[in-house]
């Protein structure tokens, strides 16, 4: 005893007795109209920390759960809003939509991404069709704004730092900078649907608002700020959803069910980055169930039913929007372009405008054809070649022979018989499974040749090169063409052949990966042999016919059904990212610099420079109070895992709190933890999905250590230590916004290292391009 009271009569003077919601709003009101903010900010205190009852009843309004982790919210979260609540949201929503809209039209320049998702969307209102390693939903809605905004989508969006001229794309711009805002009141609500907390509702908003990082991301025509919002709809929407528990089967509790179904559809709609969403909310139905699961006062029968409509509602109907989606961009884009060479053939037929479209072509290749050769497998590439040389290193140097997804003049070859020239004015002679031929490529007029030099990137296959002039050669452009599965003297078909190409003394089979050749190679596709004859995936297909000797046949390629294109749609987009690699000079990063802050990513050059920086405050202090939240729940684990007495009512609020926060954790692990394990190219901006987690739980963390504090001060200190503590924290997060906004907003004249730069003395990491 200290005179003042037991530890637990000081707790419930700060806290406030296990009241009903409505007696502490009641309370609040009243002292409001009172008029004593120190009254009134004692109040928010007790409302703020007074844990709401974790109680759950069954479905069938038997016995109820205590405390369970999944159990966020008590019942329904309208209860313990109040005025103050509707006008914070309202001046956090209002903010955030400022600063997203400011100046937005500027720089009145492409930048960074823009050039990418820009020309996207021109491409969805020209119908016409491309390749992307991301799903099509927030390219779609791109192009959607586009032409509600009146952008005609001629403009090119060739490069970033082309001006726009008279080009509408300030209304992409804005369509992304609302989806962005939109953002910072979702966290606001997500963080009081884990709390009822006020207070760490605004700390939590300010730090998503005034953070320089989220802010440009949003600012620009890109998919980040789309996807940002619907993962944050996404949580939003299954708390709420989590929040109907003890009314089961209700009106509310299925509509938030299936909301929450198509946000999570919307999320992996736009990137697949949605899939770590979708892994949160998996999981925390899980938990869900099994406590379920553990109330024997629920039959078996009871808890099948919870399951089934679980599996309705967070996994059917996100599964059905979801192939809707790809059923649009599937009907929208039905005209070629320069995403077809991606495709199969038979994918490529249903374009309008496609070589293979309606196409009526030899059904069959003879000798003294020109043909294009497409590797059989998902994301195959044609073979193809050109003027340029292997370097030096690449001993002898011969002609380039790689693989190329675009289709060009360079992809044709001539098919000849390995013997001796042909005469085009005699019968066509149809070429067979077994037949010995060389291919001439029409262009350059070399041979497809072959010897034991290793490749130029996958050391234990060889070079594949062209050699020769005017078609003649040496006995290594000899190759035996075969076709799978069929006898010898087959005629090879067009398209439906499955061709193995082998040559004839090296016994290595014609093969291509997905390893990118560095610059001198154009960043082509590496074409090598592969000694393993045998190598499943050097198989190939005749795709294009040109000779004027042979009948042409209405070609009847087996059109594939509409889930055999989403399914090969999905295929490549896979394949595609995996293979996605740093260009040469391009500014990456890795997983390990983003929470730190370590380098952001250059938007814009010229005159008119944005950087995507996080706030640095903001980023170092979202890291440091996740470390003091494992030291302190650690602490907290240990004392009570030694019996050390814990009030109730402080125990309770631990609790509540200690669980948002762990939740948080999970949300921003499951968004930031995968990327260690990823191959591909990374940037920061992947980062800004985990971020969202982790402000949040900083903001629920900053509002109970200051709650801690206050509950080890005398009653007539906690209101000024608690309102100055709060103040002090956000007068930091708005300073150090207005330090680093310009990184946002535009920087012009010389760089931080010098003093008379914009942002002198505000370069704190030395790899800071400001």
């Amino acid at each position: 005893m200290d005179g003042k009271g037991s530890v637990r009569q000081r707790c419930s003077k700060f806290i406030g007795d296990e009241k009903s919601p409505e007696k502490q709003i009641s309370q609040k009101l009243h002292q409001d109209d009172n008029g004593d903010p120190k009254k009134h900010v004692s109040t928010l205190l007790r409302e703020k920390a007074s844990p709401p009852s974790r109680s759950r009843e069954s479905v069938d309004g038997k016995e109820n759960h205590d405390q369970e982790v999944d159990d966020i919210d008590d019942n329904d979260d309208s209860i313990g809003r109040s005025a103050s609540y509707y006008f914070c949201l309202l001046v956090f929503t209002s903010a955030s939509l400022a600063s997203r809209l400011y100046n937005i039209e500027n720089p009145s320049h492409i930048c960074w991404d823009e050039t990418h998702f820009g020309k996207m969307g021109s491409w969805y209102i020209n119908r016409t069709f491309f390749f992307d390693v991301h799903p099509p939903l927030g390219k779609m809605m791109i192009g959607l704004a586009g032409i509600l905004t009146g952008y005609d989508g001629s403009f090119p969006f060739s490069k970033p730092g082309d001006p726009y001229d008279d080009t509408q794309y300030v209304g992409m711009r804005v369509a992304c900078a609302l989806m962005g805002a939109a953002v910072v009141p979702l966290s606001f609500q997500i963080v009081w649907l884990l709390t009822h907390s006020l207070v760490a509702c605004i700390l939590a908003s300010s730090l998503i608002l005034f953070d320089t990082g989220t802010l440009t991301l949003s600012r620009h025509i890109l998919l980040d700020p789309i996807m940002l919002f619907f993962i944050m709809a996404a949580t939003y929407s299954m708390l709420k959803f989590l929040s109907f528990n003890k009314k089961s089967y209700t009106f509310k509790w299925w509509l938030w069910m299936f909301i929450t179904g198509f946000f999570l559809a919307c999320s992996i709609g736009v990137k697949f980055v949605g899939l770590f969403v979708i892994l949160l909310c998996g999981i925390s139905t899980i938990i869900d169930l099994w406590s379920l699961f553990g109330d024997l006062s629920l039959t078996f029968t009871d808890i099948v039913k919870q399951f089934i409509a679980r599996v309705i509602g967070l996994i059917l109907v996100p599964a059905v929007f979801y192939i809707i989606f790809f059923g649009i961009h599937l009907k929208v884009l039905n005209h070629s372009g320069n995403g077809d060479g991606f495709f199969s053939s038979a994918f490529q037929a249903q374009l309008i405008g496609n070589k293979l479209y309606n196409v009526s072509m030899p059904a069959n290749i003879a000798y003294g054809s020109v043909l294009t050769l497409k590797q059989r497998r998902t994301g195959g590439a044609y073979l193809h070649s050109h003027w340029h040389l292997y370097p030096d290193e690449l001993p002898p140097r011969q002609q380039q022979v790689t693989t190329y997804s675009h289709k060009d003049e360079n992809n044709y070859w001539i098919i000849k018989p390995a013997d001796r020239n042909v005469d085009m004015n005699s019968p066509p002679q149809f070429v067979r499974s077994g037949d010995s031929i060389r291919l001439e490529h029409v262009v350059t007029h070399r041979n497809l040749h072959s010897h034991r030099e290793p490749a130029p990137i996958s050391r234990r296959q060889y070079q594949v090169s062209g050699y020769g002039q005017n078609g003649t050669g040496d006995a290594n452009d000899i190759w035996v063409i075969e076709i799978q599965g069929a006898s010898k003297g087959t005629p090879v078909q067009t398209v439906r052949s499955k061709l193995k190409i082998i040559h004839l003394h090296v016994r290595c089979a014609l093969h291509s990966n997905d390893k990118k050749l560095p610059k001198w190679g154009w960043e082509q596709l590496e074409a090598t042999c592969h000694p393993n004859i045998k190598e499943p995936k050097a198989l190939w297909s005749v795709e294009e016919v040109k000779d004027d000797r042979l009948p042409n046949v209405n070609f009847d390629v087996y059109s594939p059904s509409f889930i055999d294109k989403v399914i090969e749609s999905h295929a490549v987009m896979t394949q595609g990212n995996s293979g996605l690699k740093p260009k040469e000079g391009e500014i990456t990063s890795r997983p390990w610099q983003w929470p730190i802050n370590y380098r952001g990513q250059i938007f814009s050059g010229k005159d008119y420079r944005i950087y995507l920086l996080g706030n640095p405050v903001i980023f170092w202090l979202c890291l440091v109070v996740m470390v003091i939240f494992l030291m302190m729940f650690t602490v907290y684990s240990i004392r009570c895992q030694r019996g050390i007495k814990i009030p109730k009512v402080l125990k309770a609020y631990h609790n509540k709190m200690f669980n948002a926060c762990w939740w948080l954790l999970l949300g921003w692990s499951l968004h930031y933890l995968p990327f260690w394990t990823m191959t591909r190219v990374l940037y920061f901006h992947h980062y800004f999905p985990a971020f969202l987690y982790s402000a949040m739980l900083t903001g629920i963390m900053l509002d109970y250590m200051i709650a801690r504090v206050c509950f080890l001060l005398p009653e007539k200190y906690i209101a000024k230590f608690y309102l100055g503590s709060i103040l002090t924290v956000l007068s930091s997060i708005v300073y150090s916004f207005y330090l680093f906004h310009p990184v946002t907003y535009g920087m012009a004249g010389p760089m931080a290292s010098d003093e008379n730069g914009m942002m002198y003395g505000l370069k704190w990491v030395e790899a800071w391009d400001i």
